[in-house]
């Protein structure tokens, strides 16, 4: 080319026709009725705020952490990128004497998975949990030291919810005291293993155990697959990435094989379960249920993390729809400094219909989070001393939760980003790219409707042990005291005669209770007594199971607003989330209306009455919408989007960002000169004025 191409297209200096983004969330900031900073410590506390401003200072600093770049990557510059990221957050660690919640911390700022994540996240998680004080100083020493990596690959080509169906084999050989693991078919390949496609030198593979011919099902071995010298695959071994993805680009996502590889004795995961050298001789856990303390750790964690992703979903919508100004409201034209503007997109009754809600689902996954961490710390005290009464409803109600709220959060994104508009289409919303990460939520810790199943035979037993007088009510089991008040007046109705009669906690409750009950009892007759089989009610059992589960997010967002002591004295934010807990009560319940009315606990009248409370609580939670979403307390950098910035400065930041787009680093596209210049210089010489400066007609 005769001239400079590398020449950046860049916006002129102009301003974006007022009022600004920033005079505009200002306004909203002024009607808020409640301190936002104390709603924040109520949440977080003000510890952990303050760290996470200490931790956040690092982040912003340094090149390592740095997100400018982040939505123009190619994926192998994404995994490299990543893997800066882990090596600069392990020297900073040591760097800042940072401990594990400063870590942790820094992780969730970051906002982004990479290929170390599983190596924290499920490979040190299982060598702390399961495994001998030897192999702990084999194992767990070294990965604590970064001196190996791991990951966790259980899940096959074949089978993923199935766990007992995997057939990766490890058979005990007793001549040599090793196991030979071996995949005999293709779809024994493990796969999706977060880490395993490049980054990890060792994984815990899930292998079916085979001793003295007996196949005794999947067990835990720890397993070297790259040399420590030089990072090639072991022999035996065929192992890498299994390609791109809907998301989670950033994450080497892998596949491996086993060609009749031998691991040493040493490598079965030994301290549940045991084979003994020589012989091969098994010994089983002292109890199968220990595991489970395990998954409820990690669903209620998911639960809490629920709430992450609705806040900052939410928090970009509200912010976006309050700066974003269409049409003009004819009947209630809306005035800054005297001049009729544009109405901000918040004020219309329907996008605070679409986005108030989940702002409210946030705060309550809040809470039952909360509530599921104290119950996990109760019952792990209670198993220390033999008693296991807690497990089985806390298991089943965290099976459940983690598919009802995960599901809520990826339908919440989705919903948040298409308020936003054309605008919410664009990676710099901050939305698209969220939503891809996030979806693998609904399938990993268990498919979403297969966990529906083990929350659903946990009720049906509980039903049926309720019907026969076999348990009694209690304080830490919700699940018999509604079903036993369904039974004690199974035609109950709803008192309700007026809208805000369903502002009523105790109404709110009843309601939600009686309604799972009713549907327990539904499919507990037809199995029982009419001898259908568990396929054939298998939509039944989701909708139990989710019934169970909206009755506990709305028990504990409104009982913890009635008991909170720190609460209790703090009128003006007590007032406005229970605002917040009445209003995602109602508006779940509009939406599984059908079942309600099923149920005959609600009449058709009374659905318009419900329909109406929903419409004037959004009203009245309006004008606190941004300092709600302000006391999410999360940080620009975390949310990484041009429309939720806190300054309220979108059209400049689309166009910033737009301007980093690598496509505009030159004049003239790559691939002008052979797509594009064949034509258009045919076409002029083509013409008749062929004398016309081409150049001329170029800029025309």
């Amino acid at each position: 080319m005769s001239f400079d191409n590398n020449v950046p297209t860049k916006f002129p200096n102009l301003t974006p026709k007022g009022p600004s983004g920033e005079l505009l969330l200002a306004n909203e900031r002024a009607k808020g009725s409640f301190k936002v900073d104390e709603l924040s410590k109520f949440m977080y506390t003000e510890e952990w705020l303050q760290r996470m401003n200490k931790v956040l200072q690092v982040m912003e600093s340094d090149p390592a952490f740095d997100k400018t770049d982040r939505y123009y990557l190619s994926r192998e510059d994404k995994i490299k990128s990543s893997l800066r990221k882990d090596k600069r957050l392990i020297e900073v660690v040591k760097e800042q004497n940072w401990d594990e919640v400063d870590t942790q911390i820094a992780n969730f700022l970051y906002d982004q998975s990479s290929p170390f994540t599983l190596h924290y996240n499920m490979f040190i998680p299982t060598l702390r949990n399961q495994t001998t004080d030897e192999q702990k100083k084999l194992f767990l020493e070294p990965a604590l030291k970064h001196e190996i990596i791991g990951c966790y690959a259980q899940t096959e080509l074949g089978h993923g919810s199935n766990v007992q169906g995997l057939e990766t084999t490890a058979v005990y050989i007793p001549e040599t005291n090793e196991f030979e693991l071996h995949s005999p078919t293709l779809t024994s390949a493990k796969w999706w293993i977060g880490g395993l496609g490049k980054a990890a030198n060792h994984a815990i593979v899930m292998a079916r155990l085979i001793t003295n011919g007996k196949d005794l099902g999947p067990h835990p071995f720890c397993v070297q697959i790259r040399s420590i010298e030089d990072h090639r695959p072991l022999p035996g071994v065929t192992v890498g990435d299994i390609g791109p993805k809907f998301g989670f680009n950033t994450v080497d996502n892998g596949f491996i094989m086993f060609d009749h590889y031998r691991i040493p004795h040493i490598a079965f995961l030994a301290k549940y379960s045991q084979v003994k050298s020589g012989t091969g001789e098994y010994t089983k856990p002292p109890n199968a249920k220990l595991s489970y303390g395990t998954m409820v750790f990690v669903r209620a964690h998911i639960v809490m993390g629920v709430r992450y992703a609705l806040a900052k979903a939410t928090t970009i919508a509200i912010r976006y729809s309050a700066v974003r100004q269409q049409f003009v409201d004819a009947s209630n034209p809306k005035k800054w400094d005297n001049k009729i503007i544009e109405t901000p997109v918040l004020d219309y009754t329907m996008q605070q219909y679409r986005l108030l809600p989940a702002v409210a689902a946030a705060y309550a996954c809040f809470f039952t989070g909360r509530e599921m961490i104290r119950l996990y710390n109760l019952n792990q005290e209670a198993m220390q001393q033999g008693n296991f009464s807690l497990l089985a409803d806390l298991h089943a109600s965290s099976s459940g939760l983690k598919s009802l709220t995960t599901t809520m959060a990826i339908e919440a994104i989705e919903d948040c980003r298409r308020a936003c508009g054309g605008h919410g289409y664009s990676m710099f919303s901050g939305l698209g790219q969220f939503y891809q990460d996030y979806l693998p939520n609904v399938t990993w810790e268990g498919d979403n409707y297969i966990l529906t199943q083990q929350t659903a035979r946990y009720l049906l037993k509980t039903f049926r042990h309720v019907v026969a007088g076999k348990v009694e009510k209690s304080e830490y089991n919700q699940t018999v005291t509604y079903l036993s008040h369904y039974l004690e007046n199974p035609q109950a109705k709803c008192p309700a005669s007026t809208p805000t009669d369903f502002m009523n906690p105790e109404l709110i409750l009843s309601a939600f209770g009686f309604r799972a009950a009713y549907g327990i009892a539904q499919v507990a007759e037809q199995i029982d007594r009419h001898g259908r089989s568990w396929n054939s009610v298998l939509v039944e059992i989701n909708r139990i199971s989710r019934a169970h589960c909206q009755y506990m997010l709305v028990r504990n967002f409104i009982v913890t607003l009635q008991t909170d002591e720190s609460l209790a004295k703090n009128k003006p934010m007590l007032k406005v989330l229970r605002l917040l807990a009445s209003l995602f009560a109602l508006h779940t319940m509009e939406k599984e209306l059908s079942e309600f009315l099923v149920a005959g606990y609600f009449q058709p009248e009374q659905s318009m009455l419900l329909k109406q409370q929903v419409i004037d609580l959004l009203e009245e939670i309006r004008p606190d919408a941004v300092s709600l979403v302000d006391a999410f307390a999360l940080p620009d950098y975390f949310l990484h989007s041009a429309l939720g910035r806190y300054d309220g400065k979108v059209y400049e930041a689309m166009t910033e960002m737009a301007e980093r787009e690598p496509l505009n680093h030159t004049l003239v596209v790559n691939g002008y000169e052979e797509c594009i210049k064949p034509f258009v210089i045919k076409g002029l010489t083509n013409k008749p004025s062929s004398k016309q400066d081409p150049s001329q007609v170029a800029k025309l």
